[in-house]
């Protein structure tokens, strides 16, 4: 009973969705920081557009995305091997 919780756990701890949608999220907070302190002369450098605030919300979206799917739908805990029962013959 131990070994599955310990199963459960790691496979929820470095399931890959939980990693990137971590990683975007950090980033995504970073770059939307960025995009809302820009001063003129960056704005005016990406046309006018506000890139950075931009691309750091999408990247905040699909971070929490993929949070969110991993919530609605964990991992599934993979079934132990039947142990080969040796025989001492």
């Amino acid at each position: 009973m131990a070994d599955e919780a310990r199963t459960s756990k790691a496979a929820r701890l470095f399931d890959v969705r939980r990693v990137i949608g971590g990683l975007f999220v950090v980033y995504g907070v970073i770059v939307t920081l960025l995009g809302i302190f820009d001063n003129q002369a960056e704005i005016d450098k990406a046309q006018g557009v506000r890139i950075n605030l931009w691309m750091g919300l999408a990247m905040l979206v699909l971070g929490l995305l993929m949070l969110l799917w991993l919530k609605l739908s964990p991992p599934e805990v993979p079934e132990p091997a039947p142990e080969e029962q040796t025989s001492a013959e």
